[in-house]
């Protein structure tokens, strides 16, 4: 197996745990220090932690540090966003979880929420127990992508190929449970065969080592992979949605491409721990809304191949009933390929 500690050395250099500061107009709502008992009268008063679970750089900070700058300037103040990866993003979210319930510590979580549970004995934590969710974001396509020198052509050409080849190609993810080792059980499942993986600290490093050619393929956001696919650094397969992709209108799906079974798409949402006052997350749910109606991020999406969600998608009563109904589809699917998370 080719998951050597030359991979693994690779992703842990190239990680990088960063904290950026968006800075938005501070117009201050005035009133006192707020706590666990805040209000929205008092909110906020200092800054605001979005806690991304996955490195920076990935597909999943790039959405965040899209949507915090408007949300900052509505809310007026400064969101500060914090990369805490591990263990599929259960580091991340355990830690928000644990956090004190003011708003003050906020989740930017993908698919990943609906997945842990499935895949970890012991998390520490509870989806829909744990936390009040503020809203969805934005659903993101997924595109099967591969080193530029790599000799499918196409994508049945790569399902004959790594069929024959089973025992050499390496699938390249950004560790178990997030959206790419995910897609990669898809493709897997579709294509009728079990291949090596090589888990990274993240889809950012996993890519470098991708454009490298240090691994064969992998799945991965489009947030990730556009400008890559553009600029000919990697070799693209299809794209794993029903449409094709705007940015990208020369890629088939994955229907077109002859593998139907593979459809995926990564959803992001917001989340707060369990019992931030009711009248914080609707703050919190106001600004969401703000920020996927600004043009800037809706172009700026649109570039990446995504678009935020409708705004009747940006509320907590519809981020719940998603998340629901995603718990029990990925539960089977996780427990059919017979994968565990140590």
């Amino acid at each position: 197996m080719r998951t050597t500690s030359r991979y693994r050395a690779a992703a842990r250099m190239i990680t990088v745990i960063g904290v950026v500061s968006l800075v938005a107009a501070c117009s201050g709502n005035g009133g006192t220090p707020t706590g666990g008992g805040a209000s929205s009268g008092g909110y906020p008063d200092q800054n605001i932690t979005f806690v991304v679970p996955f490195s920076a750089g990935g597909p999943t900070d790039t959405v965040t540090r899209m949507v915090a700058e408007p949300m900052a300037a509505k809310l007026g103040g400064k969101i500060v966003v914090q990369n805490v990866e591990g263990a599929g993003g259960t580091v991340g979210a355990g830690q928000v979880a644990r956090a004190e319930p003011d708003g003050y510590t906020v989740l930017m979580h993908h698919i990943g929420m609906s997945t842990a549970p499935a895949l970890y004995k012991d998390l520490g934590y509870k989806p829909l127990e744990s936390f009040e969710m503020v809203g969805l974001v934005t659903e993101v396509p997924m595109t099967v992508v591969a080193r530029k020198d790599f000799e499918p052509k196409t994508l049945q050409d790569l399902v004959t190929y790594v069929k024959a080849n089973a025992n050499k190609v390496t699938l390249a993810n950004a560790g178990i449970g997030a959206a790419s080792h995910l897609c990669g059980l898809l493709f897997q499942t579709a294509a009728g065969v079990k291949l090596q993986e090589v888990p990274y600290e993240g889809t950012g490093p996993a890519l470098t080592d991708l454009v490298g050619g240090q691994v064969d393929f992998m799945c991965d956001q489009t947030t990730n992979t556009s400008g890559q696919i553009s600029a000919g650094e990697v070799k693209a397969y299809a794209v794993t949605t029903p449409e094709r992709v705007k940015s990208l209108p020369d890629l088939p799906t994955t229907t077109e491409a002859g593998l139907p079974q593979l459809k995926v798409s990564v959803w992001h949402g917001l989340y707060v721990p369990k019992g931030t006052p009711q009248d914080v997350v609707q703050k919190l749910s106001e600004a969401l809304k703000t920020a996927l109606a600004d043009q800037k991020v809706i172009d700026q999406m649109a570039k990446l191949g995504t678009a935020p969600v409708a705004a009747e998608d940006a509320t907590p009563q519809a981020h719940r009933a998603k998340l629901e109904e995603q718990l029990g589809t990925w539960a089977k699917v996780i427990a059919d390929a017979g994968v565990k998370a140590s």
